[in-house]
């Protein structure tokens, strides 16, 4: 019997790495491999993007970001076996509920968001602390 690894995705260089080092870990242990990305609209949304138009669809580009990253990390035949989960709500609390009952979670050490110098980015530390299996974190080269 296997288990499943959720990788956490945003897009960023740091997260690609993060999935590429996932990939690797299931193709040895034979565990399925989940890549899981969340989304939120910021506290601001309307102030922030007065211009948005109404046909902007949030869950669509976390979708096309995540096939994107699973594109550019993967080989298409690792690539077809992922499963994928869009998940909206905070993207801490989406790695931490996708990873229930998961043999490992993967994430990178820093993504799109929070500041440069911070040695782990909020997810990272969230679901390090919080998270219901282990968790690895992907540094930087």
């Amino acid at each position: 019997m296997t288990g499943r690894i959720v990788v956490g995705v945003d897009g960023s260089e740091r997260s690609i790495r993060a999935l590429k080092w996932a990939a690797a870990q299931a193709a040895l242990t034979g565990d399925a491999l989940q890549a899981v990305i969340g989304w939120e609209y910021p506290a601001s949304w309307a102030t922030l993007m007065p211009g948005v138009p109404p046909e902007f669809d949030p869950e669509r580009l976390a979708r096309q970001i995540l096939d994107e990253s699973l594109e550019r990390a993967l080989a298409p035949d690792v690539t077809a076996s992922v499963t994928r989960t869009v998940v909206g709500g905070n993207p801490s609390q989406a790695l931490i509920d996708q990873s229930r009952g998961a043999s490992l979670l993967v994430v990178g050490d820093r993504g799109h968001s929070g500041f440069a110098a911070a040695v782990l980015g909020s997810v990272s530390t969230n679901v390090s602390q919080h998270a219901p299996c282990p968790v690895v974190v992907v540094r930087g080269e």
